[in-house]
């Protein structure tokens, strides 16, 4: 029985802001990387949260890789300009680019003590209330036809997706990762349209939402502060 115990936190989280663009592949190899780091104790702080902007990617999960479509989905991925690739945890098909805010959260585990549905209702929490004080009607909870649908997404008024996060774990730490966007998401629709009607997937585009349309004129920079801080508590 996993324990209610709040999460270890041996001092301040480490804070990777990531500058470089790196190509899809190698972001989503880096957050292996700082899985494993933590796990075998090469980076000693028990949390460490990563923020980027990433290479226009559509990220599918091993799961979807078995599916019969998964060759057209990324055919139709890369028609669109983006580089298909398989993730390191679970979900669904999530699009992404430079515009969006992508972030790792990395958590020291020992003897089972963190489940899955613990840290998704922490981090998500946590991200709700950092929206909300950006002056976002933000909750938890998925949204009837959501992309990577999950009772732990972060949506705005009900109504549409703003934030979806996934999960895995190895013996010693647990990732969750997710991202936000800032601006329009129609590029994004476009290709979960195609990419989703290949996997057999159905899904309603009018559920994707972003930080941009919530706010007026919100710095990108104040949106990752606001969920560094987030993501960094505990």
């Amino acid at each position: 029985m996993a324990s209610s115990a709040p999460l270890p936190s041996h001092g301040p989280a480490l804070v990777i802001r990531q500058q470089e663009r790196a190509d899809a592949e190698a972001d989503l190899e880096r957050s292996v990387e700082l899985l494993r780091d933590v796990a075998t104790g090469v980076i000693a702080q028990d949390r460490v949260v990563r923020v980027h902007a990433p290479a226009p990617t559509v990220a599918m999960s091993r799961r979807e890789s078995r599916l019969p479509g998964f060759i057209t989905a990324s055919r139709a991925s890369i028609a669109h300009g983006f580089a298909p690739v398989i993730r390191p945890t679970g979900g669904r098909a999530v699009a992404y680019d430079e515009t969006c805010i992508v972030f790792d959260v990395i958590q020291r585990e020992e003897d089972g003590a963190i489940d899955q549905a613990r840290f998704f209702r922490e981090i998500g929490g946590a991200l709700a209330a950092a929206l909300r004080g950006l002056g976002v009607d933000a909750r938890v909870g998925d949204v009837p036809g959501e992309y990577c649908p999950g009772e732990f997404s972060i949506n705005a008024r009900g109504a549409v997706k703003l934030v979806g996060t996934s999960q895995r774990a190895v013996r010693g730490a647990r990732l969750l990762s997710g991202m936000l966007p800032l601006a329009g998401v129609e590029r994004f629709a476009d290709v979960l349209l195609e990419v989703n009607a290949a996997l057999g997937l159905e899904w309603d585009p009018a559920t994707f939402g972003s930080l941009g349309a919530e706010t007026s004129g919100l710095p990108r920079t104040t949106a990752e502060d606001a969920l560094i801080a987030a993501l960094a508590g505990g």
